[in-house]
């Protein structure tokens, strides 16, 4: 039996461009890409194929040198046609062209009763060989998991209450084999729980609500109630020497999938969704997928911000880029670099504002649907303490403090404080509300990079 959770804290951005339940056709997208960027932890990313290589769905396309046996492999199979570097030869983008007829590296099938006796080191062997291990998370610190680890608990959020977040009852329809099988592997890897985390309000799919073998727990309240660790500290929070594995619904069924199919299955539903959306609703897609296609002719304006993710903890990707691995979501939106008179001093009904400091008159219409853009409506300045993080982090921490103490490296006050329970998704709304227009995401990623080399 699970526990029933109610938040007060936070904020939800009701943000025009919500997906509609509607799954449309695209022609196959050309290119699909893995970003080394995604996945935090890693030391040194080494490619183990070359230009021009062939691959198929589920070969290695790198490692990291701290961790070889964790594999990265193809989304999709074709030819390898770019290895995009940065500065010092850094590792940032591995781009596939796709064949036309899919083709999958062959790995092990396994009943449902071969799970159950199957080792653990097998079933991690399988994980890691396929890359689909790479969609397990460790907290402390948000980073791949550690195959070495037994986590005391696996959390899997099964909502999202991000601004124009995609349903999951839409994502997902029809994978409860997958998902059950999924879980049933996980639960070989844990000496605890796997816990599945569902919104109370929400009418919740039998993808959830109909598994066996784990914890439901329900949640009710605004953003970031969908966050993983905000379920994760009230459910069961996280000490110093604590390990603590996270996964989302997709990865549980792509587990699902290995197991019974013997094949990496990139194949997802994306939303494309946001202000600037002509028709905001569902696509079939690949992990990593070129955005070319779902864009064309179906924008409402052209200077617009491309987001893989959402508008919170997105990664801005260009109109040639290629989705996140762990994105479900393309946002679009109205450039705001345009210059609006009076600013944020105009008192107007038009603008979302948490503050009620500019858009004045945005709490009249709560209901109302915002069609935001990229404009800050400030510039840097001093860290200003304004008492407002506290609102919106619903977590037993102090987060300005927190924040200060990240910035001053003081490691022993970030310890206190609470860095072992948190990471940048869970200060977005932070970074939203924040009238000094800082970096808070990046500022909490530095942070933990320091807490994790210290």
């Amino acid at each position: 039996m699970g526990k029933f959770i109610r938040l007060k804290k936070g904020f939800n951005i009701n943000l025009a461009g919500k997906p509609q339940p509607k799954v449309a056709e695209v022609d196959m997208a050309d290119t699909y890409a893995i970003k080394p960027t995604d996945f935090h932890g890693l030391y040194m990313p080494k490619p183990v194929v070359k230009e021009g290589d062939a691959v198929k769905a589920g070969s290695p396309l790198f490692h990291d040198k701290r961790f070889e046996t964790v594999l990265f492999t193809s989304p999709v199979s074709g030819e390898v046609v770019e290895i995009k570097r940065g500065e010092k030869r850094k590792l940032l983008e591995i781009v596939i062209l796709a064949d036309k007829k899919m083709e999958f590296e062959a790995f092990r099938r396994y009943s449902v009763s071969d799970i159950q006796n199957t080792g653990v080191e097998e079933i991690k062997a399988n994980l890691l060989k396929s890359g689909v291990w790479a969609n397990l998370v460790q907290r402390p610190f948000g980073v791949v998991a550690n195959p070495a680890a037994t986590p005391k608990a696996i959390h899997i959020s099964a909502f999202d209450t991000a601004p124009v977040a995609p349903d999951y009852s839409v994502l997902f329809k029809g994978q409860d084999q997958f998902f059950q099988v999924g879980v049933d592997v996980l639960k070989r890897l844990t000496s605890g729980a796997v816990h599945v985390n569902v919104h109370s309000r929400d009418e919740i799919s039998t993808v959830f609500s109909q598994v066996k073998g784990t914890e439901l727990n329900k949640f009710n309240g605004p953003h970031p109630a969908g966050c993983v660790g905000a379920q994760i500290h009230h459910v069961d929070p996280i000490n110093k020497g604590d390990v603590v594995w996270t996964i989302n619904p997709f990865g549980v069924i792509q587990i699902g999938k290995l197991f019974l199919n013997g094949v990496y299955d990139t194949s997802r539903l994306m939303a494309l969704a946001g202000p600037a959306a002509r028709n905001p609703q569902y696509y079939k897609a690949y992990t990593g997928t070129s955005i070319k296609k779902v864009v064309k002719d179906n924008l409402t304006e052209t200077n617009v911000r491309f987001v893989s993710g959402n508008v919170l903890t997105g990664t801005s990707i260009g109109a040639d880029g290629h989705m996140g691995f762990f994105d479900h979501q393309l946002t679009v939106l109205p450039e705001g670099n345009h210059h609006e008179f009076l600013g944020w001093i105009a008192p107007t009904a038009s603008k979302v504002s948490f503050h009620r400091a500019f858009g004045l008159l945005s709490f009249l219409a709560p209901n109302r649907e915002f069609k935001a853009n990229t404009n800050t409506n400030g510039e840097h300045r001093s860290f200003v303490q304004t008492g407002v993080f506290e609102k919106l982090v619903p977590m037993d921490i102090l987060p300005t403090q927190l924040l200060k103490s990240i910035l001053a490296e003081d490691l022993d006050e970030m310890e206190a404080l609470g860095i072992y329970e948190v990471i940048e998704e869970d200060f977005a709304l932070c970074e939203f509300a924040d009238v000094s227009k800082h970096e808070i995401q990046q500022i909490v990623r530095d942070g933990i990079e320091l807490m994790q080399n210290s």
